[in-house]
């Protein structure tokens, strides 16, 4: 969302599921990955994102349930403390083409789970593969949130 070149960095303004789908796709273009990442987006509580991405990269097989739970840590602490609104929007990019497959989905439904767990705010998750940016929903990935 930076860019040395650029003085006005990109600032979306996330304000529904269509924005943060058209954020992701104007952010991670031109598609094509070489790996398997996770990227990380901030929302401030008047719904812009802070312009900055961090990106996780070799997030290659099924995520251990150790490894979501220190993330969701970490999105916690990054927050802890802040004006209340802020919440986190997640994205899986990978090679190849297509929609999800079944490891799109459990990486989704662990974090998912992960973050209800910690009590982190979160967007729903997106997945960006060679063609396509595209929403993966609580629903459409098997996690049913606890009452």
């Amino acid at each position: 969302m930076t860019n040395d070149a650029d003085p006005d960095p990109y600032h979306p303004v996330i304000q529904s599921q269509a924005d943060l789908e058209a954020a992701w796709t104007t952010l991670m273009q031109p598609l094509g990955f070489g790996g398997w990442s996770l990227w990380l987006m901030l929302l401030q509580p008047d719904n812009t994102a802070v312009p900055a991405l961090t990106q996780i990269e070799e997030c290659v097989g099924a995520p251990e349930p150790e490894m979501l739970a220190g993330l969701a840590g970490i999105l916690d602490e990054l927050i802890e403390g802040a004006e209340p609104g802020h919440r986190w929007a997640l994205l899986r990019s990978r090679p190849g083409r297509g929609g999800a497959d079944d490891l799109d989905r459990t990486w989704a439904r662990g974090i998912y789970a992960a973050c209800a767990a910690a009590g982190v705010p979160l967007e729903v998750i997106h997945l960006a593969t060679d063609d396509t940016v595209m929403p993966l929903p609580m629903d459409e990935v098997g996690y049913l949130r606890a009452s």
